[in-house]
């Protein structure tokens, strides 16, 4: 994703897969607002999730029907709540370790067929 961003100004199909991927989040989000019946909180994790401000601004741009407004200084810095204060729902970034859940997952799986 970092690739992408560098180049997106530059490179139409970096520009493209950026936004398509922002679409993607807002479509995805959308729909479980949908499901749900609104949103309290909507949280950022991941890699991309954790370290990119232009995908979290990008996918909540459009959002705000839903409560959604993001602190651009916040969202920046990559603090832990990034909506505003006076946001409806807010919006966090939560740190994960991915590779550690996905280890202790297949050692716990891998136990059942030894």
């Amino acid at each position: 994703m970092r690739d992408l961003v560098a180049r997106r100004e530059t490179d139409l199909r970096a520009a493209e897969a950026f936004d398509l991927f922002c679409y993607r989040v807002k479509l995805g989000v959308g729909a479980m607002a949908a499901v749900l019946g609104g949103l309290d909180t909507l949280v950022f994790s991941g890699g991309i999730g954790e370290n990119s401000p232009e995908v979290r601004r990008q996918s909540c741009e459009g959002l705000e029907f839903l409560g959604i407004a993001l602190d651009d200084g916040r969202n920046t810095s990559g603090e832990g709540v990034i909506s505003t204060a006076a946001s409806p729902t807010t919006v966090r970034v939560i740190r994960t370790d991915e590779e550690t859940v996905i280890a202790r997952e297949t050692i716990r799986l891998g136990g059942q067929y030894t």
